[in-house]
């Protein structure tokens, strides 16, 4: 009798890859969770923990037991473990650059031993300083000086992006990568930099909303939903594998106008405060201006695009 496959979800304890489990699991599939639990949270799988069909390994990847069989079994790898957040990054440089490349060689060996189709979701911070009013996924990349630590999980990711795509043409490895823009929804945390929750969260209580900078940057938010869905959509088109996609909304707000909008939204009557960097993060905190994605090559390829509403975005995360 064939043994029924599974498939891996690594990070699949955080906020995005929970939400990436509940809907594997709505489609009849099963899950093994491979999280070290350092930023994801058993609460996040708490509704759906106790199912059959899921599987939670409390592990590094380069600590997981029967890591090559559990992922010869597997039909799928997504690997979404990964440091969240640019406070975390600021703060713990060293394990963000030690721990990235180290875990994901680790798990793409297993992959291509086996010939498990991989996909690496990357991050809209590899676009690094351009000033471009979109960025497209064959953009040139223009990532900030080693000086400052707040490139080094841009740096990190590439290095994982130009791995992951190496093992494709060299050990004939299908890989997907997906460069994510600024995901947000319920089961997000603030605790790590998070803008939208800390913005919700302050909000509810009436208090002042903290804005970094001038509040000019200006970025686009995507429901984690809308992220699942492209991703879902990815791992089962072919054509999809070695190419690299942007999955992100495309409806562009200022940090400030965002302030403003959650405050209108839920009623609060919270103040805006602006904060410098120097003070937020560190002296010479350098950040991206715009952070927009093209997402015509998802669209063309999926037939999907992200564009729940900001303000129901809000409502939802809220809720």
């Amino acid at each position: 009798m064939k043994k029924t496959k599974h498939i891996i979800v690594t990070g699949g304890a955080g906020f995005i890859g929970s939400h990436l489990v509940e809907r594997l699991l709505g489609d009849g599939k099963n899950v093994v969770v491979i999280d070290d639990f350092s930023t994801g949270s058993l609460e996040n799988l708490r509704t759906f923990a106790k199912k059959p069909r899921l599987k939670i390994i409390r592990s590094k990847i380069s600590e997981c037991k029967n890591l090559s069989k559990l992922v010869a079994d597997a039909e799928f790898v997504f690997h979404l473990a990964a440091t969240v957040g640019v406070e975390l990054v600021v703060k713990s440089a060293l394990h963000v650059l030690e721990s990235s490349f180290h875990e994901t060689q680790i798990l793409l060996k297993a992959a291509a031993k086996n010939s498990t189709p991989f996909l690496f979701a990357s991050t809209s911070e590899v676009y690094g300083k351009s000033a471009k009013a979109e960025f497209s996924e064959d953009d040139d990349l223009l990532i900030g000086p080693p000086g400052q630590s707040r490139w080094s999980y841009a740096n990190a990711k590439l290095t994982d992006e130009f791995l992951a795509l190496a093992y494709a043409r060299e050990k004939n490895l299908s890989v997907i990568i997906a460069r994510l823009f600024n995901t947000v929804g319920p089961r997000q945390t603030g605790r790590y930099g998070m803008v939208l929750p800390r913005f919700i969260a302050a909000a509810k209580k009436n208090e002042p909303l903290r804005v970094f900078g001038d509040g000019k940057q200006s970025r686009c938010f995507c429901l984690v939903t809308d992220v699942v869905e492209s991703l879902v959509r990815l791992q089962n088109s072919k054509k999809a594998r070695g190419e690299i996609f942007n999955i992100g909304g495309t409806e562009e707000v200022s940090i400030l106008e965002l302030a403003k909008l959650v405050v209108k939204t839920l009623g609060s009557k919270s103040k805006i405060e602006l904060i410098p960097y120097d003070q937020a993060y560190s002296l010479g905190f350098d950040d991206m201006r715009r952070r927009k994605p093209r997402v015509k090559k998802l669209e063309r390829l999926v037939k999907f695009k992200p564009q729940t509403p900001l303000r129901e975005i809000i409502r939802m995360t809220a809720d």
